[in-house]
């Protein structure tokens, strides 16, 4: 094999790896707000459930565990049974799908099938074209962390994505994993954030 066949072998390869690194993260776009006071630690919490959200415990216990493993990381502990939480943690998540087509554009003249239409030199012809609709899905994610002292809320992050799927317990865990990121650091909002998709 000479020189340039490894040099494009190589090429190859290493757009491959890249592809396939790529395939296992997620950049979402996060906002984060908050005074998390200077020098207090993370601490214990606890998460609150909101009425609508104790109706359907199924989805929420769903959200609580995506979510724990980035207060984690970020330094919080579950409250031990029989004590107060230092924090409340309410969360939230919305998914919105939108039929995309490229259709859609105004700029494109809907057509079917045997449209009749004038030609580029002024005559009329014929086409036959099927028109496809993608679905998208718009995702996001919220995290609100709340003094259990005062009530006051001290920190808010969100991260927001899309793709052409609802995207699943492991996309869900890599948002809420992106959200809590940089805390407790805010700003500038907003910003993308890569992280791993759990395995």
């Amino acid at each position: 094999m000479n020189r340039r066949a490894w040099t494009l072998a190589a090429l190859s390869a290493s757009a491959l790896l890249a592809g396939c690194a790529g395939m296992n993260q997620l950049t979402s776009d996060v906002a984060s707000f908050g005074e998390w006071p200077a020098g207090r630690q993370p601490g214990s919490y606890v998460i609150e459930r909101l009425p609508s959200q104790q109706s359907r415990a199924a989805i929420q216990d769903q959200l609580e565990a995506a979510a724990r493993p980035g207060l984690e990381t970020a330094g919080f502990k579950p409250v031990e049974a029989g004590k107060e939480p230092d924090v409340i943690v309410q969360l939230g998540a919305r998914v919105t799908r939108t039929d995309a087509s490229p259709w859609d554009d105004p700029l494109w003249w809907r057509g079917g099938f045997g449209a009749w239409r004038p030609g580029p030199w002024g005559g009329p012809r014929w086409s036959l074209w099927a028109q496809h609709e993608f679905p998208r899905y718009e995702r996001e994610v919220a995290v609100l962390i709340r003094d259990r002292a005062s009530g006051k809320p001290v920190y808010e992050a969100r991260a927001t994505t899309d793709g052409t799927s609802t995207g699943g317990s492991a996309v869900l865990r890599a948002m809420y994993d992106a959200a809590m990121k940089d805390f407790p650091a805010t700003g500038p909002n907003p910003r993308r954030v890569t992280v791993a998709l759990p395995l």
